[in-house]
């Protein structure tokens, strides 16, 4: 069984190719002309999502039995500085992607990787929300990804295609860009540690809460999905709890002895914010048996523990 993992060089993509090679799968990857690809062993492709030529290259190349799409601009904050870069690959780069697969005549499973962000400001009486929950995004990025997954779903109606969507709710864990939160505030303990800052760590908005998942346990999900999954249907990929983004902090600032003050800082802030939610993911257990392994805690060690390696990497350097 070949599995092609579009945006392959990514914080997920990397974790994704080990657990599908352990579940016996020949893997091949795909990333951008400027990304680099360390640790992986198979074949590599270049690929623009925003030019279908390339796309059609390595589709009839590879012969993929199974596709997970999981290239993207994949930051909220981004996606409010850059909404025109975030539409283009997001969309457009879903759309040629499909097309891709029709105009080859090839019929491979794909499992378009959404977000949670798609569900936008949920009322407290809804959570933990479920897959058939009101969409109400509030932010660019998540107006894609909702949009990717009803033109999925459309595909699969209209062409008989086999495809999953999946909204996959925060996950974290080692090598994850310092542009999402908890490596954010892991990284800044770490530099304070490695004498590389100042003791203040700066932090956003600290009251919402966010349903958190490891993300070695977001890709066995997406493994297990893509033997059992349902064709047409959206499965919500979580933790099923959620937890504040204080707690996160609390957690992590336990793990060091450096004394450290904690500063707001305004520009973390997003223009609009949900203050809570939570995933139902008794469809995604109820279909492949799945459920997180992985504690927090150990997560947050874990990546503590990279960015401690990275500051001291780096200032070996000097």
């Amino acid at each position: 069984m070949k599995a092609l993992i579009i945006g392959g060089a990514g914080f997920v993509g990397g974790y994704l190719a080990e657990r599908l090679k352990q579940d016996g799968y020949d893997v091949i990857i795909t990333k951008t002309e400027k990304e680099q690809v360390k640790g992986f062993d198979g074949k590599v492709y270049n690929m623009d999502l925003l030019v279908p030529e390339q796309i059609h290259f390595v589709l009839k190349n590879v012969l993929p039995d199974c596709i997970f799409h999981l290239a993207a601009q994949s930051s909220v904050a981004v996606s409010w500085k850059q909404p025109a870069t975030t539409v283009d690959i997001n969309i457009k780069g879903t759309i040629h992607l499909l097309d891709a697969v029709r105009d080859l005549k090839i019929n491979p499973r794909l499992l378009l990787i959404g977000s949670s962000e798609e569900y936008g400001l949920i009322k407290k009486e809804d959570l933990p929300v479920k897959e058939d929950n009101q969409t109400s995004p509030n932010n660019i990025y998540a107006v894609t990804k909702l949009c990717q997954n009803i033109i999925g779903t459309i595909y699969a109606q209209a062409y008989k295609m086999d495809i999953l969507n999946i909204r996959a709710f925060n996950h974290l864990g080692p090598k994850q860009a310092e542009t999402f939160v908890t490596a954010d505030f892991c990284r800044q303990v770490a530099k304070i540690e490695n004498g590389q800052q100042k003791p203040v760590i700066f932090v956003g908005n600290l009251s919402a809460k966010r349903d958190f998942t490891d993300v070695r346990d977001v890709v066995r999900a997406y493994s297990l999905l893509s033997k059992t999954g349902k064709s047409g249907e959206t499965y919500n990929v979580g933790s099923g709890q959620s937890i504040s983004i204080q707690e996160i902090l609390d957690q992590i600032l336990a793990l060091t002895v450096v004394p450290i003050q904690v500063q707001i800082d305004k520009n973390k802030f997003r223009p609009v914010d949900m203050p809570e939610i939570e995933a139902d993911i008794h469809k995604l257990t109820k279909t492949t048996g799945w459920i997180p392994q992985i504690s927090l805690k150990q997560t947050i060690q874990d990546t503590l523990e990279y960015w401690r390696r990275d500051c001291r990497n780096a200032r070996q350097k000097l």
